[in-house]
């Protein structure tokens, strides 16, 4: 059944057209199919060879909506730190014993925030957490004094994003039920970010291709002039 639908998703697009983002944003709205609220998801193929240091694109940019997405958030802290992150929300906040619970495999969160004098002891589950896309950084917002803040921005919608070997970028930045005007607000600002994290060195067109597309829905292509001039 899942094959047919897809097909019947595909018959519904034109793979000759691309679309503006106001366009796209209410179009795929009409690709749900699902009985869940499927994630809006974009794929950037952006003009940078990773292989250099100085294009290998990675930050974070809290979309103005949200993603949609309840976030468990891990805080490693000590001291007045552990009161910041709890009243700002977080929903783990430890030091030593984390360690030991993530050694264990207890892995109920999402993200994880650390302070700075904490990064010792994060270092010791690195192993664990690189694999899962859950290693602190300080690019991403996530090694930072500020313990508040990092925890409201992912709890209110921080999406992190990373070029990969192929130069291709993937992130889901809303969900379908949202409407129209919230998705291309977020798609918005979501390539904004993308756009001024730009590497002086990048040569040609940097937003090669793009498309939207919800979790169980075939791909519409954006046209990626108007990518191009947001900021």
């Amino acid at each position: 059944m899942a094959g047919k639908r897809y097909k019947q998703l595909s018959e519904k697009i034109d793979m000759t057209k691309s679309y503006s983002v106001a366009d796209a944003a209410a179009f795929v709205k009409e690709l749900k199919s699902a009985k869940f609220d499927e994630t809006v998801e974009i794929a950037l193929n952006l003009g940078v060879d990773p292989r250099h240091a100085d294009q290998m694109i990675r930050g974070a940019v809290v979309l103005p909506h949200g993603t949609g997405k309840v976030v468990r958030v891990a805080v490693f802290a000590k001291g007045a730190k552990v009161d910041e992150a709890k009243n700002a929300g977080a929903d783990i906040v430890g030091a030593e014993d984390l360690v030991e619970q993530i050694k264990a495999g207890n892995i109920n969160f999402d993200i994880v925030v650390a302070a700075p004098d904490c990064m010792g002891l994060v270092g010791q589950v690195g192993r664990i957490l690189g694999p899962k896309g859950m290693m602190p950084n300080p690019k991403t917002g996530t090694v930072t004094a500020d313990i508040a803040k990092a925890v409201s921005n992912v709890k209110g919608g921080q999406v992190n994003f990373r070029v990969d070997k192929k130069g291709n970028i993937h992130a889901g930045i809303g969900k379908v039920s949202f409407d129209t005007d919230k998705i291309a607000e977020n798609i918005k600002a979501f390539v904004g970010a993308i756009n001024r994290a730009k590497p002086s060195t990048a040569k040609g067109r940097y937003i090669k291709n793009a498309a939207l597309s919800l979790t169980m829905s075939p791909a519409i292509k954006f046209e990626t002039q108007e990518l191009l001039d947001i900021r």
